[in-house]
């Protein structure tokens, strides 16, 4: 009984909390395990572990055989043809992800369904194309069968979910960039007009968090150009394609089809061979000997905008950055400038101190207990006119000097 009770506990830690978003914008959470996500999406265990909040991953964005695993910053989620499961639903800074996604996939219609894939009928002597792709409508034309990039035409789901995630993350590293800049700004400032110690903390505790968010911002900006630089990670993205492919590839199997390769397998074969003499990165159902390719310009298109915005924010963090250090060498300069007045009045000081020296010594040198005539004149005023001598001799001295150093430019 003991070792039941066991059992369950540990399966009850085992399974975490994840919720799942369907394309109509439905939700639920629900407790799934390991082994179960990994039945569900087809995931290994070292995509599940980059989704660990507890675990230092760095961002990436991961296309698998059927599904795709998003880990941006705060965003973790697993897309999958027909739903997207965020872990930790519950969690304050993951909510409103969950929130997101529910309403943007609510809101968004539902793609037309696609064309039958089904090969056109062949013609007399024609052999069946065995397993070859379905005929892909032009893009543009009426606007019936294709619509043109950037018109209103349904995304896959998992494109839509994608574009929340980016988004979301996009949004997120952006808004912490406004926040750091507004308090940014006015403390920089406030340093160049007066230099204090508490100032200076601020402005360092500053230069800090822009350190660690320009870093975080470097990372997606590196993996969205990582992406839009392999056709082939772009390529396996598309779940849904990829499943009616597979779908109809299968079902155009038939055991009397003639075993020769189509035109269109022939072609594909040679541009393969063009391309690096192997197949790898195409998808395959394993029955047919075509390669799955499909168009990359909606996803590429959608890249590219959450591209360019992030690399906005990393051009605001780096304008950011700029003024930090102009300010830093703003600051420097005034205290070199403080330095070289404490080194100039350090001069002075020194040379006034010598030459009262010198003037101290002459007058130890009559204040000693000898016999000269001048001890023994008689004429009044002799004092006065020795101590004037001294001082008078000694302002000249100083004053010769200040000139000399003037002229050798080691006073300004």
């Amino acid at each position: 009984m003991a070792s039941t009770r066991r059992r369950h506990a540990g399966a009850g830690a085992a399974a975490g909390e994840w919720a799942a978003v369907s394309g109509a914008g439905a939700w639920r959470v629900e407790a799934v395990g390991k082994h179960q996500l990994m039945r569900r999406t087809g995931l290994p265990a070292r995509d599940l572990r980059a989704l660990d909040p507890a675990l230092s991953y760095p961002s990436s964005i991961m296309g698998r055989d059927r599904a795709v695993v998003v880990n941006l910053e705060r965003v973790r989620a697993v897309i999958t043809a027909t739903e997207v499961l965020v872990p930790g639903p519950r969690d304050p800074t993951v909510a409103p992800l969950v929130r997101e996604l529910r309403a943007r996939l609510m809101a968004a219609p539902a793609p037309a369904p696609a064309a039958s894939p089904a090969p056109p009928p062949q013609e007399d002597g024609a052999a069946d194309n065995v397993g070859a792709l379905p005929p892909t409508p032009e893009v543009g034309g009426d606007g019936k069968d294709g619509q043109a990039l950037g018109s209103d035409k349904v995304l896959p789901f998992e494109f839509r979910a994608l574009e929340v995630c980016l988004e979301f993350a996009c949004k997120s590293l952006d808004q912490e960039t406004c926040t750091l800049e507004e308090e940014a700004y006015p403390a920089l400032d406030e340093l160049s007009s007066n230099v204090s110690t508490l100032n200076l903390e601020r402005v360092r505790q500053i230069k800090s968090r822009l350190v660690a968010i320009s870093g975080r911002v470097q990372k997606v900006r590196d993996e969205l150009e990582h992406l839009l630089d392999d056709d082939v990670d772009m390529a396996a993205m598309h779940l849904s394609e990829k499943l009616a492919y597979q779908a109809v590839d299968g079902n155009s199997m038939r055991p009397d089809a003639d075993n020769e390769p189509s035109e269109f397998e022939e072609e594909r074969d040679g541009e393969v061979e063009e391309e690096g003499g192997s197949s790898e990165g195409g998808y395959g159902n394993g029955t047919s000997a075509t390669v799955f390719t499909p168009k990359i310009d909606e996803l590429e298109i959608l890249l590219e905008a959450y591209f360019v915005q992030i690399d906005g924010t990393l051009n605001k963090l780096s304008t950011l950055r700029e003024y930090v250090d102009d300010t830093e060498d703003y600051i420097n300069i005034m205290l070199d400038d403080k330095q070289n007045q404490l080194l100039q009045m350090g001069i002075m000081l020194s040379t006034g101190t010598l030459v009262v020296s010198c003037a101290i010594a002459v007058t130890g040198v009559f204040g000693m207990n000898i016999t000269i005539p001048l001890y023994t004149a008689a004429t009044e005023g002799v004092f006065w006119q020795v101590t004037g001598g001294i001082v008078g001799a000694t302002a000249a001295v100083y004053l010769v000097a200040l000139l000399c150093y003037r002229r050798s430019g080691i006073l300004q």
